[in-house]
């Protein structure tokens, strides 16, 4: 529970920098002006969330305070209900949870250019699992800086950020400038210079490709929050007052003390 306390604090220390850095602590309306996700807020979240429960079940236990105690167990409780609800339901609604992806996505790429930590997040996952836009390239269309319109006074219009381009392996030097006109070519000459699957279809194809991984995962996080729970300790007993110190224990002085009615 200490270590749960500490990687909470350690978090949450991180995600305040974040926002110290991005000027968001001193303008506070800067956190609803962001149209897309910020992934500080993960690290707050997280981090918050992380510290109250080790704080409450660091001081429940030294303390031996049952109402802290209880607050642990049925918070950790209730995070794990959550965990296996939202499994179960991404199971059976596979198709909702399918549009939401791509609705959530698309909606974080009208913001690619609004924020460093949300642009460096999209160009992650572009580059990791080789798409581009939530279906496919056109959903750059929604960016004011990537659209093909007439109006689009931008350099990078009928583009895509780099992180959607096909690397070439001899190349050492990384260039931002790949994606530049790409989307006026035919689909057919875009697939040597761009991925043009999109990102949706792809984490669906490596969550298929590493169930096994991502399941152990899972359950282990789930093992481990149910053993924090059963090392919880138990209650205090409440003992008579006249109960002897453990200095003169004894026997017979346990007879004595302990109430012979039940």
């Amino acid at each position: 529970m200490l270590l749960l306390q500490v990687l909470g604090a350690l978090f949450l220390a991180i995600g305040l920098w974040a926002w110290g850095e991005k000027g968001v602590l001193s303008n506070i309306s800067a956190l609803t002006d962001l149209g897309g996700l910020d992934p500080v807020w993960l690290f707050v979240v997280v981090g918050g969330v992380m510290s109250v429960l080790g704080f409450a079940g660091c001081i429940g236990a030294l303390r031996e305070n049952t109402f802290l105690l209880k607050f642990f167990s049925v918070f950790l409780g209730l995070i794990f209900f959550l965990e296996l609800a939202t499994g179960i339901l991404a199971f059976v609604f596979k198709d909702w949870i399918r549009d939401q992806l791509n609705f959530f996505i698309n909606n974080n790429v009208k913001a690619y250019r609004d924020d460093i930590d949300l642009q460096n997040l999209i160009d992650f996952a572009q580059e990791y699992w080789s798409c581009c836009g939530a279906r496919g390239p056109n959903d750059w269309n929604l960016n004011i800086y990537f659209n093909c319109t007439d109006l689009n006074p931008s350099r990078e219009r009928c583009g895509v950020p780099f992180s959607c381009c096909v690397r070439d392996p001899a190349e050492d030097v990384l260039n931002t400038q790949c994606g530049y006109d790409v989307r006026l070519k035919l689909e057919l000459e875009q697939q040597g210079s761009i991925h043009t699957k999109g990102c949706v279809g792809q984490f669906e194809k490596w969550l298929q490709d590493n169930l096994i991984v991502v399941a152990g995962v899972f359950v282990g996080i789930a093992l481990l929050q149910v053993l924090t729970q059963h090392s919880m300790p138990p209650h205090t007993l409440a003992l008579p007052a006249d109960f002897p110190s453990l200095a003169s224990l004894s026997y017979r002085s346990l007879v004595s003390a302990w109430p012979r009615t039940l």
